[in-house]
């Protein structure tokens, strides 16, 4: 089957879930129930690899090696509920209250490192193209950004997000990108 290309032209939406020990398939999960948020700016992702090269004195021998793997997706928050900041913050609790006026009110509260839920999410970027396919980009991780809500009279509220990858399986993956190519059918009989 020949290999297309792509010109990806838009943003997406990014969904998130606890991590139960197994990465869901991106077409199952990336559903309106587990959106985020509704973003702004799109989504970046970033792998950076570090190297250690060993030289000899005279410059005639040197061995590189990968000494480790960083795997960053970053994207604007935009829509907020309590939730989100829970998946933003590994320190964030809600409960909720009746106040005084009889209105119902969700707490977050935020902070002390006693209160660390050590949780990890799968976030998934689904970027939609109903002509030439929908990618999907899936990590393992969490928030490890912090974040900062500035309140402007003439500006929306986003706050940037930074997911820091860990591995999701034995092999160490770091990534999980999915690309559409076509159906089922076109796959068995590329001639179709």
């Amino acid at each position: 089957m020949e290999e297309k290309e792509q010109i990806i032209l838009g943003s997406g939406n990014v969904h998130i879930e606890t991590f139960s020990g197994t990465v869901p398939d991106p077409t199952e999960f990336c559903k309106e129930t587990n959106r985020m948020a509704y973003i702004s700016g799109g989504a970046t992702l970033e792998y950076k690899p570090s190297y250690y090269t060993a030289k000899d004195d005279s410059g005639k021998k040197s061995k590189t090696v990968m000494t480790e793997e960083e795997v960053t997706l970053k994207t604007g928050i935009m829509t907020f509920n309590s939730q989100v900041f829970k998946q933003m913050c590994d320190t964030a609790r809600v409960s909720e209250f009746t106040g005084k006026n009889k209105k119902t009110y969700k707490r977050v509260k935020f902070g002390g490192i006693s209160n660390q839920r050590r949780e990890k999410y799968v976030i998934c970027f689904h970027y939609e193209d109903p002509v030439d396919g929908d990618l999907y980009v899936m990590i393992v991780g969490s928030n490890q950004a912090g974040f900062s809500l500035a309140f402007a009279k003439d500006k929306e509220t986003v706050t940037d997000a930074e997911f820091k990858a860990e591995p999701m399986d034995e092999e160490g993956t770091l990534i999980d990108f999915y690309e559409e190519s076509g159906t089922a059918s076109q796959a068995a009989n590329p001639k179709e």
